[in-house]
């Protein structure tokens, strides 16, 4: 049984490395400095992407290894595809492995405290006259100003950004169910070494990108910043919201289930009447747009 099995085993690898050759960023190698979420969420996109990812641990290993409760699933979720090296960055002997890696590296990737990687001596410019071209992306809770000495979290951004205002209902802010921020704030970091990689095969020069969380939680709620801009009425949170379209919502079923509905345009609620049998809707004149619409049910309140 096991002679037939090796060979299955050896063809299934050479097939995924065939697939792996064929992805957009095979032949890249990226080293990285990371922990948590947003910076391992960062590698992930690019490993998924083709490129080779060595992650660099700790001799005792990454401790969202041994997370529990909310953090058990993060690293089988944001390390996959990666390769991983534990090593002592404080040991003469740690630091040349990881010189010999650099010295081969498109890209390294590190959430540290800031500072951190200077006092180690692999700040950027450190790597960069080592590795003339390099990409280097920092990921940090806030990008250059008054807070860029600050460390931060997911939750704290939300806070400080209004994410969480609106979220909660009234008075009561409420974190957001996902680590919202640390993912896009990865996928940032990732589309800014993209971004420098393309620009890499025009002009030769590497260079320094930056991604933060406090900055990628101003994104997030930048329509509700604009809204105000616009209408000059300041944003309700979501539970209490006045909505952009008349349905959309979640509504209580005869089963005594839950259904999410939304009907986001004119088309569709011309669809949405005749599917479920109302005509009549279908034909009022005072229903016939969106905003009518929006109108009709604020008036109802």
């Amino acid at each position: 049984m096991a002679a037939t099995q090796e060979p299955a085993q050896h063809g299934m690898n050479a097939i995924g490395e065939q697939h792996r050759r064929a992805l957009p960023l095979a032949g890249v190698r990226v080293i990285e400095f990371v922990h948590m979420i947003m910076g391992p969420s960062c590698g992930l996109v690019l490993a998924d992407l083709g490129a080779e990812v060595i992650k660099i641990e700790p001799t005792e290993g990454d401790n969202t290894r041994r997370l529990t409760g909310t953090g058990a699933g993060f690293w089988a979720t944001y390390n996959r595809n990666k390769k991983s090296l534990a090593l002592d960055l404080k040991s003469p002997q740690g630091i040349d492995i990881v010189i010999k890696l650099l010295a081969t590296a498109d890209a390294v990737t590190e959430n540290f405290r800031p500072g951190t990687m200077d006092k180690l001596g692999l700040g950027y410019a450190d790597v960069d006259r080592l590795r003339p071209g390099i990409i280097y992306c920092s990921l940090k809770g806030f990008l250059p100003g008054p807070y860029q000495e600050r460390t931060a979290l997911d939750e704290v951004v939300q806070m400080m950004g209004g994410l969480a205002y609106m979220t909660g209902p009234e008075g009561r802010p409420l974190r957001a169910g996902a680590s919202v921020n640390d993912i896009m704030g990865g996928m940032f970091g990732a589309i800014a070494i993209l971004a420098a990689l393309h620009e890499r095969q025009r002009s030769g020069r590497g260079q320094f990108v930056q991604s933060a969380l406090f900055e990628n939680n101003v994104f997030l709620v930048a329509q509700h910043m604009m809204q105000y801009a616009v209408t000059g009425k300041p944003a309700a949170p979501m539970p209490d919201r006045l909505s952009a379209w008349a349905i959309y919502d979640v509504f209580d079923t005869a089963d005594a289930g839950q259904l999410f509905v939304a009907v986001v345009s004119d088309t569709q609620w011309k669809v949405f009447c005749e599917h479920f049998g109302m005509t009549a809707l279908a034909a009022d004149a005072s229903l016939a747009t969106n905003n009518q619409r929006v109108h009709a049910r604020v008036s109802r309140r």
